[in-house]
């Protein structure tokens, strides 16, 4: 199961997804942005990329996310159409990259009951995580998106799965796994590898391991946000020596990240972020959309503030809902929105996105 299927199977988007100072030069002059996801890997020729993309620019759409595909193909038919686009790369998550899989087995993360995410992965069969605190996977990641910020057919880079497994899934889909998440439970909890062991012990004086309730420890919990936050740091600087803006897809707040995903977002040193505020997930109505805005803002604002853009996921919302969301994270302050994804964008929704 691919993630786009894995996110319908659920109602909704756990990664995500799938996120600049001003991001872009799709926010100068402007204070709102819509942007888009897209699966860039359709079979799909030029003419097709750029009916589908002149579609969304005449509804307003300015940049889009793609993941996949032929990156000179896409990127041409988006900046033909007056597009910007930014390349969505998967970070911890590295179930398709064969080399590290098959070169460094070692490099994945390790859940409290001792088992490998590359040999045992939780949930479904693609969630296979690299360990953010190991060296040679960062410097591996600084390439691969320097890399990409080095292509001139490339505005920017966003990145997503940027974090840990999901310790706790969102509550709207615990009957779809057929589990109850009250509690951290140890096949769910990384990572516990050698490194993460030694690097915690030589900070801290204790193996997490011999910690009597690992989830309750304070330190050992800033101890895996900060290494994934020291990990962004250097993709920062990898993107960003080459002049170009590094965004993020983040969960929803950044206290229900860190509980989560044990993702601090709001410390990273990115220039846009993209909280993916899918209601559904969280059994909540569009009204939460609003508040998770305000909670990202404030949090942002202590760091001088980053816009921040909504993710909005569409198989949840119908084109009044759409129109509903949009204006709510505006009104709470958002800089944009981002629809997952382009795909289900109905022209009815394409409708509610012009008139909204």
């Amino acid at each position: 199961m691919n993630r786009r299927d894995f996110v319908q199977a659920a109602g909704g988007a756990l990664a995500f997804a799938p996120l600049l100072g001003c991001a872009s030069g799709s926010d100068e002059g402007s204070s709102f942005s819509v942007w888009s996801w897209v699966h860039g890997d359709r079979d799909r020729d030029e003419g097709e990329w750029r009916r589908r993309f002149a579609r969304l620019r005449q509804s307003g759409v300015t940049a889009v996310l793609v993941g996949g595909g032929d990156i000179d193909l896409v990127s041409g038919a988006a900046r033909a159409e007056g597009l910007e686009y930014h390349r969505w790369f998967w970070t911890m998550n590295r179930n398709g990259d064969a080399w590290a899989r098959e070169n460094h087995p070692e490099w994945f993360t390790v859940s409290r009951n001792l088992h490998s995410s590359l040999e045992h992965p939780p949930y479904v069969d693609y969630y296979r995580w690299v360990c953010p605190s190991r060296e040679p996977v960062r410097a591996y990641l600084r390439g691969l998106v320097g890399e990409l910020a080095a292509n001139p057919a490339i505005d920017g880079v966003h990145l997503d799965y940027v974090r840990h497994c999901d310790v706790i899934l969102p509550r709207g889909l615990w009957e779809t796994y057929d589990l109850v998440q009250d509690v951290e439970h140890p096949e769910f909890d990384f990572c516990y590898c050698s490194v993460c062991r030694e690097q915690f012990a030589a900070l801290d004086g204790r193996d997490p391991l011999e910690i009597p309730d690992p989830p309750a420890d304070e330190a050992w919990r800033r101890f895996r946000w900060d290494s994934v936050t020291g990990a962004v740091r250097g993709l920062a600087e990898a993107v960003h020596r080459h002049g170009k803006p590094i965004s993020a897809a983040v969960f929803p707040t950044p206290a229900i990240a860190r509980t989560l995903v044990r993702q601090s977002w709001d410390e990273w040193p990115l220039d846009r972020f993209f909280p993916m505020l899918y209601q559904g997930f969280y059994l909540e109505d569009i009204a939460w959309i609003g508040d998770g805005v305000r909670e990202g803002i404030a949090a942002l604002a202590e760091r001088g503030g980053t816009p921040l853009c909504a993710g909005l996921y569409l198989p949840s919302l119908d084109p009044a809902q759409l129109a509903d969301a949009v204006q709510t994270a505006r009104s709470a302050g958002a800089a944009g929105v981002s629809l997952f994804e382009m795909d289900g964008l109905s022209d009815e929704h394409l409708a509610a996105l012009r008139t909204g």
